[in-house]
This record gives C-alpha cells, structure tokens and sequence, in this order.
C-alpha cells in the first residue's frame, strides 16, 4: 500500500519539558488513523509538527515520500495536507460559500484577486464541495449564524478545497451532540475511502474512535505507549490503565 505519511523518530520539547520523544508511524492512502491519549500527552504537538506550525528537534515527516520538515504551514498544504482545527475557524462575517470560494482561491493561487473578483471565482467548484459536506442548502448565509455543527462541516469543506490526499482533523467532533457526531464521523469516511485520502485524527469521544478509526496510535506523555487496531488498543492494559480506565487490578 501507498504510504501518505511516515513519521520516524519525532521529537520535540519545550524547554525542559518532553512533549514527544521519538514517535514513528505510517499511515496508508485511504486509511483513517486516531490519535488518542490523556490532556498533555503530545498529540497537538504531534499534528503541529505535521502541519509544519512547529519544527521538531529530531525526526521526519514525510508525505508521500517527499519530507516535509522545514517547510511552512503554506507549502506543506499545497502539498496536499488539508486540516481542521479544534475550534472551527471560519470568517463569520462571510457567506458559506464565500469562504469557500477564498480557500479555493488561495490553493489556485488568486487569493490577491479584489473581493469582488473573488465573489464569482470557483462558483461552482465551492458549490460541490458544500454539497459534498451536506451543507449547500446554507450557501448564502454568513457563517456567524451558523450551528456549531454546521461550521465544521464548512472547516471541513474548506480543508477539502486543496484536494487533499493527506487529512489532518484536530478534535473534528468536539462540541456536538453524540449523534451530530457519529453522522460527521460517517460522512468523514465516505470521503476519505472516496478518495483515498490518508486521515488522521485526535478525538476524545472513545466511541467515535473505536466506530470509525481503522488504526488508533496512543500517546502518554510524549510516548507512544500502543498501536493497532481498535480492538487491539482497546485490551491493551497500559492502554486501559493510562486513558480508557478499564484496568482491573
């Protein structure tokens, strides 16, 4: 299988404090991979590192084989590396499908374009991925009036917009009611297994997990204590002991 990412040996701390200590992992086009572990454990570090806002001490990143350490946040994601955020980050004073159409413009590189200009650019194009993330009925309302559930499904419109081949989700579920939950998580793997996208995502939500992830990678302060699939993960004793709570004496 084709390997979308390969991380070998990432380090990085922050002053005395290790916040991840020599991390290696793969993971195949069209797979989905969580990243789970206790508050502290090194996963926002892990995806920063990824998505080139921090530079790690030691170790590679590579994405399709071509590495990435070094590069910046701009150059990675022209690369094909989309990404949401734990908080949804959308301009809340714009439309939906204005927001769009600016992500759009910025990958095809007319992102100076005037306002104006930008408002007809990649119509269409902004069109299909709203339907694709189930939120066109919505186009033209400005993203501040929106449910919290309904923003990230435009994040992840915009995350989309580069044409991703690698997919990096930060918390995609948080702040949404169970169901809204599992419904963002299926509509996630339809379009991963799609298109034969690589993700990769931090969730807290043990079900959304163990539903949806087809691999799961365990982070404890900046170890990675376990890998493989979930139910692997799931009886594993350090695992159970350090995050999930199960262990019995």
């Amino acid at each position: 299988m084709v390997k979308s990412l390969e991380v070998s040996n990432l380090s990085r701390s922050f002053g005395g404090i290790k916040a991840l200590y020599r991390i290696g992992f793969d993971l195949e086009e069209g797979q989905i991979m969580a990243m789970i572990g206790p508050n502290g454990a090194g996963k926002s570090t892990c995806f920063n590192l990824i998505s080139g806002q921090l530079r790690p001490d030691e170790g590679s990143i590579k994405v399709y084989g071509q590495e990435v350490v070094g590069l910046k946040p701009r150059h990675i994601w022209a690369l094909g590396v989309g990404r949401t955020f734990q908080v949804a980050s959308t301009f809340a004073s714009m439309t939906v499908l204005e927001n769009i159409q600016v992500a759009l413009a910025s990958f095809h590189k007319k992102a100076r374009s005037p306002f104006r200009k930008l408002k007809i650019l990649f119509h269409q194009e902004a069109l299909e991925l709203l339907h694709l993330v189930g939120i066109s009925v919505h186009s033209d309302l400005v993203c501040g009036l929106l449910s919290y559930g309904d923003l990230k499904r435009v994040e992840l419109a915009m995350a989309l917009s580069n044409q991703p081949r690698l997919l990096l989700m930060d918390e995609p579920t948080a702040g949404m009611e169970p169901a809204e939950r599992q419904r963002l998580m299926a509509l996630i793997s339809h379009i991963v297994r799609n298109r034969n996208i690589g993700a990769l995502f931090v969730e807290h939500d043990m079900d959304v997990v163990f539903t949806h992830a087809d691999r799961i990678i365990v982070l404890d302060r900046g170890d990675k204590i376990a890998e493989g699939r979930p139910q692997q993960v799931r009886k594993n004793k350090k695992v159970q002991k350090v995050y999930l709570g199960t262990s019995k004496p």
